[in-house]
């Protein structure tokens, strides 16, 4: 059908699970700095199909047999120097197997995405330690609860170590630098990982999706950990039967995240905040827990046409504030 690895570059590496690192090359095309650390992962399968997320720019495309080929795995294509007639046969040949054997891979695809979503545990730091004092204080000032397994480390740069768990194990972390240089974030993710998924309740029935960890943790939310929800996210995110609003920060990246919740048929929140509040740590910081929650609900919206009026608003500001 289609073989994907013959198109990568010859620097890669693949991991036992399957996935393929390599340079991705979809971040020039999207306004972001050129990646050079691999940070693009691709997952093939024997058939054809593939999954692939950048965790440099936070593109994501995927390829089903049987399907068209979408427009984002169709750019992927391009972007990897795949001849246009080779696209078009791809999609063609996919396009045939919509027959009994289609019906019957697709009916298979959905039983295996119904199986137990599951993350390989994962070592923190070796040199973390308790929070100090600044630490401490960073994320108070940041309105941050101290209940969450916090951790601090000093080399090579001091940080607040944040444990990614997931049904309570350690499957990753990130390290929020203290000294603000660049990068301020270094991150250990597992495709598909959803942070906060151990911080909601079992009598809770809506789930707030937002970008960042701190997003996430002001309000007991899940955080998506960049501009876009990948297909693996989805996922999880279903899993929990919920219903989903997602809350974007108030950026142009963000907008990618109002397109994505549009696609998947998920409730939008847009709050008309005050100036300077971009997300929703900046909003719980100036407005409180509470109120912060309640402008959420108050702006939350299924309309297509008044999303889309709400973002062409933001867009403006935005523009007008450059």
């Amino acid at each position: 059908m289609i073989d994907v690895i013959s198109f990568l570059p010859a620097k890669r590496k693949q991991t036992a699970s399957g996935w393929i690192s390599f340079n991705a090359p979809c971040c020039v095309h999207r306004g972001d700095t050129q990646d050079k650390r691999q940070r693009g992962g691709i997952k093939p399968s024997p058939d054809g199909s593939f999954s692939f997320h950048c965790f440099n720019c936070g593109y994501t495309a995927s390829f089903v047999l049987g399907r068209n080929l979408t427009f984002k795995a169709r750019r992927l294509l391009e972007w990897l120097n795949v001849p246009q007639e080779e696209i078009e046969r791809i999609n063609l040949e996919s396009l045939k197997y919509k027959s009994i054997e289609g019906l019957l891979g697709e009916r298979q695809a959905i039983v295996t995405t119904l199986q137990n979503i599951a993350f390989e545990d994962r070592d923190l730091p070796a040199t973390t330690q308790p929070l100090s004092d600044t630490a401490k204080e960073y994320l108070q000032n940041r309105c941050i609860p101290l209940d969450y397994p916090f951790l601090y480390k000093t080399m090579p740069r001091p940080g607040v170590v944040i444990p990614f768990t997931y049904e309570n194990q350690v499957v990753g972390h990130t390290t929020r630098f203290l000294d603000n240089r660049t990068p301020r974030y270094i991150q250990d993710i597992q495709p598909g990982y959803v942070f906060g998924t151990d911080l909601q309740h079992s009598n809770w029935t809506t789930v707030i999706i937002v970008e960042g960890v701190f997003d996430a943790l002001s309000i007991n939310g899940l955080a998506v950990l960049h501009a876009e929800i990948n297909d693996a996210q989805v996922r999880l995110i279903r899993s929990l039967g919920r219903d989903v609003i997602v809350v974007p920060d108030q950026d142009e990246a963000g907008m990618r995240l109002v397109d994505r919740a549009v696609e998947l048929g998920w409730a939008v929140s847009m709050p008309n905040w005050p100036a300077g509040v971009k997300d929703v740590n900046d909003a719980v910081i100036r407005l409180g827990k509470l109120a912060t929650l309640i402008t959420i609900m108050q702006a939350r919206e299924t309309s297509r046409i008044k999303i889309e009026l709400r973002k062409k608003q933001l867009l403006k500001r935005l523009h007008n504030e450059k």
